[in-house]
């Protein structure tokens, strides 16, 4: 470890729900293998809370477990942001970590940068400058100050850089690596577990996969879509419409389903052909999109995913903040616009849809040089003061 394992501590990686996982594993994998780098250490904020789920994550992307997991659990945002930096806030003091690593633009993200940042301690942002331009969106406003707070920015996307530039960053700080989400899902691609047996082990019918047309995918989550009886309302029968020319698999969020229920939509979700699971597994969510005819979605990770997996997707929002997924990949904004989601569908049922391109450094190699880049950054920064 040379003389950087003398002069600092370790390098602490912070992850608190579900699409920071995807992005951890490769980069605790890359910073282990790459031997100018101190020990690397997991934080799970806890932000994520699904014991199961979560334990189903880490297993399936052969993540190491945390070290420490803080336990903060669900709350407002401003309640979960309140109780990470105090759950974080003694870990920076006890460890005294030479950086603090922050993926993506959850609560945690944000938090742990703030706390990082006040005392003294560089944070390293990886999936910065990404933008919907929307500040109605909690997830804008933890990147734009994430982005603020970070010394060292790296970006999946160019489009990145001129957000970055416009906000005042100094362009030295900024560094264009590639997609970390891409490359989990090309380390793990052939472990994607079949969509047969997905259906299976939920106990739900084999039959749909049987449709000439194949199947769609529906994830659904996003406050806009599923908050408002009126919107949900529209946003599942609009789907309704779809499922009867293509079926669809829906694994729905928690707080989907909730609402789902408590607005008493549930006979918009029970066609003969609209299959509901409950929230799946990375490999199970894998092998149900690699295999889809068509995904629909309001995730920003999805959009990636798809685009790498070169299956059409179609974004129930109105803006996206990975607009190389729609400059070059698979991804169609659609909104909530009913006619517009249904030619989309007819036009990939009859013509295949938009099939795109693999965007530029998403290879499967963007954490190695993250891991490469940070070594030498680190190498070139004064001890931290008594470490």
């Amino acid at each position: 470890m040379g003389d950087l394992g003398r002069h600092h501590g370790p390098i602490v990686c912070v992850v608190g729900a579900r699409p920071n996982y995807m992005k951890m594993a490769p980069i605790l994998r890359a910073f282990a293998a790459e031997p100018r780098l101190p020990r690397a250490m997991l934080v799970h904020t806890g932000q994520h809370y699904d014991l199961i789920l979560n334990e189903r994550l880490f297993e399936d992307l052969s993540l190491p477990r945390p070290d420490l997991n803080l336990g903060v659990g669900s709350g407002t945002h401003a309640v979960q942001t309140a109780e990470v930096m105090r759950g974080f806030d003694p870990v920076i003091d006890e460890l005294r970590p030479c950086c603090v690593v922050v993926v993506g633009d959850v609560n945690s993200t944000l938090a742990c940068a703030l706390v990082a940042a006040k005392k003294g301690v560089p944070v390293v942002h990886v999936e910065a400058g990404l933008r919907s331009h929307d500040r109605s969106m909690p997830e804008e406003i933890n990147r734009l100050l994430t982005d603020q707070l970070a010394a060292v920015l790296y970006t999946t996307e160019r489009s990145a850089h001129h957000n970055l530039m416009r906000e005042g960053i100094d362009p030295a700080r900024v560094h264009f690596v590639g997609n970390v989400m891409i490359d989990s899902l090309l380390a793990h691609r052939a472990r994607a577990v079949p969509p047969s047996e997905t259906l299976q082990r939920a106990g739900a019918p084999l039959s749909i996969l049987d449709h000439p047309a194949g199947y769609g995918v529906v994830t659904l989550h996003r406050p806009s879509n599923v908050d408002r009886p009126e919107v949900l309302s529209d946003v599942l029968a609009t789907l309704r419409e779809v499922s009867a020319e293509l079926p669809l698999v829906c694994a729905l969020h928690p707080r989907t389903r909730a609402n789902i229920e408590r607005f008493e939509l549930s006979h918009l979700i029970d066609g003969p052909n609209m299959v509901v699971l409950p929230p799946q597994g990375y490999l199970e969510m894998l092998g149900l999109q690699a295999s889809a005819t068509l995904v629909l979605t309001d995730s920003g990770g999805i959009q990636e995913e798809t685009t790498a997996l070169a299956v059409p997707c179609l974004t129930l929002r109105e803006n996206t903040e990975r607009p190389v997924t729609v400059e070059q990949g698979t991804n169609t904004l659609v909104g909530r616009d009913r006619r517009l989601i249904l030619n989309c569908v007819r036009d990939v049922l009859r013509n295949g849809g938009k099939r795109g391109r693999m965007p530029e450094l998403w290879d499967g190699r963007a954490a190695e040089r993250i891991a490469s880049h940070l070594a030498q950054w680190l190498q070139r920064q004064p001890a931290l003061a008594g470490a």
